[in-house]
């Protein structure tokens, strides 16, 4: 348990950050996951507009802190050779 004033304030603001981190992070993946089924269902068109649909929320992951920069660049860069090879 915290015995300082600020341990106690820095607790309170992680169980904040933690919440938004982890809703951000499931957002993510569900933009992702919106890419594979389009890539598995074999519809180039939607699965090349899901791909520009969760691009941007990805590299938002980059600049919150969620994600790191060359897990974002590989991820995408997978997801983009499969689509190519639709």
């Amino acid at each position: 348990m915290a015995n300082h004033k600020s341990a106690e304030k820095r607790i309170r603001q992680t169980e904040r950050r933690t919440l938004v981190n982890r809703n951000r992070v499931s957002r993510i993946r569900t933009f992702v996951k919106k890419v594979e089924t389009a890539i598995e269902a074999g519809d180039k068109a939607a699965a090349a507009d899901a791909f520009k649909a969760a691009q941007p929320e990805m590299h938002r992951g980059i600049t919150k802190g969620v994600l790191q920069k060359n897990t974002v660049a590989r991820k995408l860069s997978r997801l983009s050779s499969r689509i190519k090879a639709l």
